[in-house]
């Protein structure tokens, strides 16, 4: 017997069998279910429990946690499942619009859903490093919150469905235009015969000197002034200009940052030339 929240996970892939491995430890029972029946060998070695099929691995806890593609993989699978007085948690990737959409599907089969977005890759879940958003009943959260920590600190967003989801995005937008920016800057100084190990450092120290810019960006932001004193929109949109062009004369593709350059010329458009870089925010939001 144990005090601890039993729960079914649905979805093995890495970040669904970190969890798993994780909730295990921490003493809650797990229920299991994959659409590749060997993904759950693993985790049925360390304890968990393998339902036979969907249906099996719904009806054995209230609640239910999702480890899945999208959204569109939750409606594969639930649907046709009796999911009354069930809470899913689901913590796949989708738009927050079709995120609210499912929180409708699931209400009208008498179950709730709670959003969440794991801001960690699989081997950090759990780690005092590991956050995840969430949103949807603060009830809900409140009742959970302390079984949803063991996979990483719980930080509720509000009742707002799609909040969670879009946070999580933005992050996303922050790592994958991050991770392309790397790529292309290394593809850059390799087109000249340098080793992006020779280059590694100078990476490490622009990557690193971001974080100094944030409360700059934030403050800009929420006040509306954007006082160009330092680095204005027509500076940097020259340096942008200068970016692309080196791009095209080593036979670097600029589409990257030809998209940036197009921000800058469309802010010096709208008559922000002599403002912030963080004016940008202005045509972001169209």
């Amino acid at each position: 017997m144990t005090d601890k929240t039993p729960l079914t996970l649905i979805g093995l892939g890495p970040m669904g069998q970190a969890m798993v491995t994780r909730l295990l430890a921490a003493g809650h029972p797990t229920t299991v279910w994959n659409r590749t029946p060997a993904r759950a060998d693993a985790v049925v070695a360390r304890g968990a429990v393998r339902a036979a099929t969907a249906a099996d691995a719904v009806a054995a806890n209230r609640l239910i946690v999702l480890s899945l593609t999208d959204y569109a993989a939750m409606h594969d699978i639930l649907d046709g499942t009796d999911l009354a007085g069930r809470v899913v948690v689901n913590l796949s990737s989708d738009t927050p619009a079709e995120t609210v959409r499912a929180a409708a599907w699931l209400a009208e089969r008498g179950a709730e859903l709670l959003v969440g977005g794991v801001m960690v890759p699989a081997p950090l879940v759990g780690d005092e490093s590991a956050y995840v958003f969430y949103s949807g009943p603060r009830e809900v959260f409140d009742r959970y919150a302390d079984t949803l920590a063991v996979i990483g600190r719980p930080d509720y967003m509000g009742a707002d469905h799609g909040l969670a989801q879009l946070l999580y995005q933005a992050q996303l937008d922050v790592f994958l235009t991050s991770l392309a920016a790397m790529l292309h800057a290394t593809a850059l100084v390799t087109s000249a015969g340098l080793t992006a190990e020779a280059y590694a450092p100078y990476l490490t120290d622009v990557v690193s000197s971001f974080a100094m810019y944030v409360a700059e960006t934030v403050r800009h932001v929420d006040t509306g002034e954007h006082p160009g004193d330092l680095a204005n929109v027509a500076m940097m949109g020259a340096t942008a200009a200068h970016v692309v062009g080196a791009s095209e004369a080593a036979g670097v593709d600029a589409g990257l940052p030809e998209a940036v350059r197009s921000l800058y010329d469309r802010a010096i458009a709208a008559g922000h030339g002599k403002d912030s870089w963080t004016a940008l925010v202005n045509v972001l939001r169209g």
